[in-house]
């Protein structure tokens, strides 16, 4: 077995501790020196550790991670930043005329791969204490594709172009008009016509600072579409986009291939991706600690084999139970709670936006999903009810008097100190509750973050930490923008759980905004949908049942949804199938029964 130790260095307090890993290490009383300390922090020889797991249970913040792995695994060993860091194994394949998409975990290696591949990040198969020459990386590929895809790149024979993750730190180093940027890197001579087809025509003049997250995003696309590259790499690019501008964005990216171009990308969106991708790789592994990358395998194939948690072809199980979808809408509760707000007709204007709430309620013990496009007033309506906004006609009934709980849709880590003296102010007595554990830190992954300070965490951490902050508070009114997020497929389904059950548990109300179908569908009790001209008017119509709200959405948006028949998933139809045709005649977008094999 090959040992991968790995050691959490902004955890780890050798002096707060009394060095309990080095006491209890059983190599250590043998006078095998398995760890040894540099600059005060321990260090793990992987060599001649034995894989107890003693120093990972004795450690009182939980830096230490030690996995015990399949020797083979070793010469697959593509990438280690240094000593008891992260290890990567394998490399996704990129393939000229091919779409391939990247799912997993957040942790488990998607944006190192891709930053290797788009070489910002010059791999090591391994040996950070010696880095090998291109030719040895050249070499130790060969007889794959990677061996070509390497020496063009060691050479400067291959253009790659990559899209970030995080969008939103884009206008901290990029300053100018969308226009101007756009221009500046137009090397295939279609900005213009990618503005009109992601619809960024409105915002063609305003400051990259002034944009929303879905606006940075789609302006991240657009400028990467405008490049002119042999490869082109993309880290989740539907974050913040509603459904319409995820389907938009997916076919302006697909339309590479009619070049030839090598397109790859990493998403969480399960409808996105499967609408998105040609080939799967899916990445498993104990995330922050090692990624595998499997081989390759079909779309529909792949996805499904993600779900289900087991790899056949590797004879590997990367998760324990299986992730289920329900097939139908769930049955409307006939016990409905009593009223916890109301609202007449409402209107908020501004400068150039109006929006009208359409007279509505809602009960205790439900989650009320908002969908809609971007640009219509769904945060507007959101921060009326928040007590952020007041209305200019109009007044919510009853919500002076409710105890609000807040999660904006953009985080800043403003907040100086720890994730742990965070939550022990806002949650108070209940920090220490076991039921506070269990429903709240252990569902969304919060206890390795404790000790962390709040301004060190990635985009993904931060929104798990917001989301934990939000329902850490008692309060009668949850409201939640864009939830997601930056979430992997697990952490989505996590956290629509976990509003779920405190919103039973403590009998209040919820409302979540949410553009990921899937997400809404899993977390929402009722829906209201928003309808009007992004940018110039919106209407908020009133709460409705699950069924009637997809239908109205989506009938919207124009697009249709049908179900996997092995894992009951939504997939989305591609526009004018036999399928898409039929569900729009019959006027059931979303809730149809799942196809057979020979109907598919």
């Amino acid at each position: 077995m090959v040992r991968v130790a790995v050691l959490d260095s902004d955890k780890c307090r050798p002096k707060h501790c009394n060095r309990l890993c080095y006491r209890f290490c059983p190599m250590i009383r043998s006078k095998v020196e398995a760890i040894r300390f540099e600059n005060e922090k321990p260090v793990i020889v992987e060599s001649l550790c034995v894989g107890c797991g003693i120093c990972v249970k004795k450690c009182p913040f939980k830096a230490l991670s030690i996995v015990n792995l399949p020797d083979e695994l070793e010469k697959e060993c593509s990438h280690r930043f240094g000593v008891n860091t992260f290890k990567l194994f394998r490399l996704p394949t990129p393939t000229p005329g091919v779409v391939l998409g990247l799912l997993g975990k957040n942790g488990v290696g998607k944006t190192t791969a891709i930053k290797i591949l788009s070489g910002e990040i010059k791999l090591n198969l391994g040996k950070f204490d010696e880095p090998p020459s291109w030719e040895e990386i050249v070499q130790h590929y060969r007889g794959s594709t990677l061996q070509e895809y390497f020496e063009k790149l060691s050479r400067g024979k291959l253009r790659v172009v990559h899209k970030p993750q995080y969008v939103d730190k884009i206008p901290k180093v990029v300053k100018g008009k969308v226009g101007e940027l756009l221009e500046k890197v137009d090397e295939r001579d279609n900005a213009k016509k990618l503005a009109k087809r992601l619809e960024l025509e409105n915002v063609w003049n305003r400051r990259l600072e002034v944009l929303s997250g879905g606006e940075l995003q789609r302006v991240a696309v657009a400028a990467t579409l405008c490049r002119e590259a042999d490869v082109y790499l993309f880290d989740e690019p539907s974050s913040y986009l509603d459904v319409k501008q995820r389907l938009e964005t997916a076919k302006a990216i697909r339309a590479l291939i009619d070049d030839g171009k090598t397109v790859m990308l990493a998403e969480h969106d399960l409808a996105v991706i499967d609408y998105l991708s040609d080939q799967i790789c899916i990445f498993y592994g104990e995330p922050g600690v090692y990624g595998i990358v499997s081989h390759v395998h079909g779309v529909r194939v792949g996805i499904n084999i993600y779900l289900q948690g087991y790899i056949p072809d590797e004879n590997v199980r990367f998760r324990k139970e299986p992730i289920i979808f329900h097939e139908k809408p769930p049955a409307t509760s006939t016990t409905a709670g009593e009223t916890v707000l109301k609202w007449t007709e409402m209107e908020k204007r501004y400068e150039d936006f109006t929006l009208t709430a359409e007279p509505g309620e809602v009960k205790a013990g439900e989650v009320i999903g908002i969908l809609g496009a971007n640009g219509i007033g769904k945060t507007t309506f959101v921060k009326l009810l928040a007590g952020i906004e007041k209305p200019d006609k109009g007044e919510p009934i009853g919500v002076s008097d409710l105890t609000v709980s807040y999660k904006p849709q953009y985080i800043s880590a403003e907040y100086t100190g720890t994730v742990q003296e965070l939550l022990r102010t806002i949650a108070e007595k209940d920090f220490t509750s076991s039921w506070y554990k269990s429903e709240i830190l252990r569902p969304l992954n919060i206890e390795r973050l404790l000790d962390r300070n709040i301004a060190e965490l990635s985009g993904g951490e931060l929104q798990r930490v917001a989301i934990a902050a939000c329902l850490s508070r008692k309060a009668r009114l949850y409201l939640l923008d864009e939830p997601s997020a930056y979430l992997d497929v697990e952490e989505r389904l996590a956290m629509a759980k976990a509003v779920k059950r405190i919103v039973e548990e403590r009998n209040t109300t919820a409302f979540v905004v949410e553009h990921d179908v899937v997400a809404q569908d899993f977390i929402a009790d009722r829906i209201m949908v928003f309808t009007g001209k992004p940018g110039k008017h919106g209407i908020a119509k009133p709460p409705t049942s699950l069924r009637d709200g997809m239908n109205s959405f989506l009938k919207e948006m124009n697009v249709t949804f049908r179900r996997d028949p092995t894992t009951k998933r939504p997939r989305v139809n591609k526009e004018g199938s036999r399928l898409d045709r039929y569900q729009k005649e019959i006027g059931e977008y979303y809730y149809v029964r799942a196809l057979t094999k020979e109907e598919e």
